[in-house]
């Protein structure tokens, strides 16, 4: 609930009423996602004592996966009389059709720049090679991304992709692949940012400063927990809809039109996750390769000044063998005893 007081001033001559207080009542979502990062780091802490309760967290994460996968099954449903019911409160309805293409295309655009720009330009600048060959070879994946919007249905053909195609050790790409499809969602942190802008002024609600670094702050924290799954950085939206007080209603908007969205959000993930592999393969190469380098040993032979004699033929003692100067056959020398 807001709660504004409004102050008489003059400006230019004229009186006009300027808001000098805004109060507001909600949860603190973004406290809750520090305590969450906070407590996880000191459960990680105690070692073997708290491992229960991280099992027990992430056996509650997966039954709400279970959850969400029965509810997507029933989503057309409901979000067909969702937009109904928001179009019939419409007075223009033109207006919000214009806005939802404005929002496609803001998000298409802006995950083009990074797809195509950013990320190969970061993979370029560590590692001096064509990032677009490198794309080339998971074409297949990325294919695969589009068809299935999920990072986790994608993960064994891109492991197998990078490997035979891109040349990533099997023991880099098996452990960096499956961290980047739970944790590494730059799509969606890009989505959600612009959805809840849109949102803000599909309400002709203003965004201030603090408020547009919380919902940058909290979509990047909220990206990190979302699920692989189609539709899975909708559902962490929410939590930055209400970070910064804005209706929650309003996500079936963008649940209408997010069929397309996903899309492209699932192809930038895998596309990081890809990327990633490969500059640490590019970094892995490089360290081999100053470690092989031949080195210079210098080796010091020392020869005894007095060399001890050896006997040829033990247990004779009438025969004895001296070592003469090098390149000079041995002489023998018999003694007789006297």
């Amino acid at each position: 609930t807001y709660s504004t007081t409004y102050q008489l001033r003059k400006i230019n001559g004229t009186q006009v009423k300027v808001p000098v207080g805004l109060e507001v009542e909600g949860t603190n979502i973004l406290g809750l996602v520090v305590f969450a990062i906070v407590f996880g780091g000191a459960l990680r802490k105690l070692g073997p004592e708290g491992e229960l309760l991280i099992r027990f967290f992430n056996s509650f994460n997966d039954a709400t996966m279970v959850l969400v996968s029965w509810i997507m099954w029933y989503a057309p449903v409901g979000i067909l009389f969702l937009v109904a019911s928001k179009i019939a409160k419409m007075q223009d309805v033109g207006k919000l059709f214009t806005s939802l293409g404005k929002y496609i295309l803001c998000c298409l655009l802006g995950h083009a720049i990074h797809g195509i720009l950013v990320l190969p330009l970061i993979y370029f600048i560590f590692t001096r090679k064509n990032p677009y060959r490198f794309l080339w070879g998971i074409m297949t994946p990325l294919a695969t991304a589009f068809g299935t919007s999920s990072s986790s249905a994608t993960l064994p053909l891109m492991m197998k992709c990078v490997e035979e195609k891109n040349g990533v050790s099997k023991h880099i790409s098996r452990f960096i692949l499956p961290i980047g499809a739970t944790v590494n969602m730059d799509g969606a942190a890009l989505f959600q940012c612009v959805a809840a802008v849109f949102i803000a002024q599909l309400n002709r609600r203003p965004l201030n400063f603090v408020n547009i670094i919380t919902i940058l702050v909290t979509a990047t924290a909220s990206s990190v927990g979302a699920a692989g799954i189609p539709a899975g950085g909708v559902l962490t939206l929410a939590i930055i809809l209400e970070a910064v007080n804005l209706p929650v209603n309003e996500i079936s908007l963008i649940l209408a039109v997010d069929w397309l969205v996903d899309r492209s959000c699932t192809i930038l993930n895998v596309e990081g996750d890809a990327l990633g592999a490969g500059l640490l393969q590019s970094y892995v190469d490089r360290t081999k390769t100053q470690s092989t380098e031949p080195e210079l040993i210098q080796v010091k032979s020392e020869v005894p000044l007095n060399p001890l004699p050896a006997a040829t033929e033990e247990g004779n003692p009438l025969l004895k063998q001296y070592q003469g100067p090098p390149g000079d056959a041995a002489t023998c020398e018999k003694e007789s005893v006297m």
